[in-house]
């Protein structure tokens, strides 16, 4: 099967590093023009330079604060108003790391906009142009703890799972439109953010991060963590035509991780 995403534009949240940029780059070797997203305006300059060789394209980008929900609003508002998109992928940094008895409800609120708000707001915007073209792919990346909580993890946790009972609900309502709206559940991968929860759980557990890692890939049965590349190869999918019958799911991308059904 030879997947094409040529005439398609694509948004990818959170891609000057990690899995979003796996998925920028996956997105875009298939054809699709891409808009990176991101903070880091140097980083996402070289990312855009490397795909516009890569694919005698031109892609583009938009640097945006998740963090900033007001600052965020205008400026996706502005972008998408004149760059309508057939593919979203909603992405951003994950919110900072705690357990249920360490985080303050102020916390909660930060995370609900950053991961919740953000997403709503996009998609709402992204679905006027996917609504009249009679097409569309919104993909959430959330995450396995959703089915199954991950320690250290409370606020990601609950707003995680607020986003894939909001995307079913959007996915039932909005078929119709030939739109399909589908959340990834990402297991572990070797990325930034990995690194920076497991250097923070080592020093909570005053051992080596090594062992830390080595603790994780114990724990999938394919024993060991995943390349973002094999992330991006199912996005991609979900973004494709060969996908068209796929609605309303959550998938989990985990190597086995996830014990329940």
């Amino acid at each position: 099967m030879n997947i094409s995403l040529k005439s398609k534009r694509a948004l990818v949240g959170g891609s000057s590093k990690g899995l979003g940029n796996a998925v920028a780059n996956q997105l875009a070797m298939s054809g699709a023009q891409v808009t990176l997203v991101a903070r880091n305006e140097k980083l996402l300059i070289e990312n855009v330079k490397e795909l516009n060789e890569k694919t005698d394209l031109t892609h583009n980008y938009l640097v945006v604060d998740y963090n900033d929900f007001n600052q965020y609003q205008t400026k996706i508002e502005e972008y998408l108003s004149r760059n309508p998109i057939d593919i979203l992928v909603n992405n951003t940094q994950g919110p900072s790391s705690g357990d249920v008895m360490n985080v303050s409800l102020e916390d909660y609120q930060k995370s609900f906009d950053l991961l919740f708000k953000n997403v709503v707001y996009t998609t709402m915007l992204a679905l006027e142009n996917m609504k009249k073209n009679k097409w569309g792919r919104i993909i959430n990346m959330t995450s396995v703890s959703v089915k199954e909580p991950l320690s250290y993890l409370a606020l990601s946790n609950t707003v995680r799972s607020a986003v894939t009972t909001w995307a079913k609900t959007l996915a039932n309502e909005i078929g119709s439109h030939n739109v399909t709206v589908n959340n990834i559940l990402t297991g572990f991968f070797n990325t930034e953010r990995i690194n920076e929860l497991n250097s923070e759980k080592a020093k909570k557990l005053n051992i080596k991060i090594g062992e830390v890692f080595s603790a994780m890939e114990n724990l999938v049965p394919l024993k060991r963590i995943g390349d973002p590349k094999e992330f991006a190869y199912l996005v991609t999918f979900l973004a494709s035509e060969e996908a068209s019958y796929i609605n309303g799911t959550n998938i989990p991308i985990d190597g086995g991780l996830l014990k329940s059904l």
